[in-house]
């Protein structure tokens, strides 16, 4: 079984619901489970999103946060120059993901790149996978 890694961003506010149907939507696209997830990660101005957190706590995944600063060292293959100006990095779902798999992951590993969600609360979820290294 292959084990992955979510990276998530969010809009303020996202609900659980999004969330969730973000990550549904892009395990889906790569055929994969959700108990294939080892760990979820993004950037630390999320360390308080509810969405987020409940999210992680319904099904046990670990949650790592970065810095904006750490992010922005990830070569990423959609960076945004709306992220960047919302969070200092262009990346966040992508970068912390590849963290998140282990030290020095290349890019090749991304599984899903970047989805992105609407939910019916109006608030977007952007969710990448990539394999984890061991």
């Amino acid at each position: 079984m292959t084990a992955i890694t979510l990276g998530v961003g969010c809009d303020r506010g996202t609900s659980v619901q999004t969330i969730h149907e973000a990550v549904t939507a892009a395990l889906s696209q790569a055929g994969l489970r959700l108990d294939q997830v080892v760990a979820v990660a993004s950037i630390t101005l999320k360390t308080d999103e509810a969405g987020l957190l409940a999210l992680a706590a319904q099904h046990g995944w670990p949650l790592q946060f970065y810095p904006p600063e750490v992010l922005a060292q990830v070569p990423v293959p959609n960076p945004s120059e709306t992220v960047r100006r919302h969070t200092g990095t262009p990346s966040v779902s992508e970068a912390a993901c590849l963290l998140a798999a282990g030290p020095d992951t290349p890019m090749s590993a991304l599984i899903v790149e970047k989805l992105r969600h609407r939910g019916e609360d109006g608030r977007h979820a952007t969710v990448s996978i990539a394999r984890k290294t061991p």
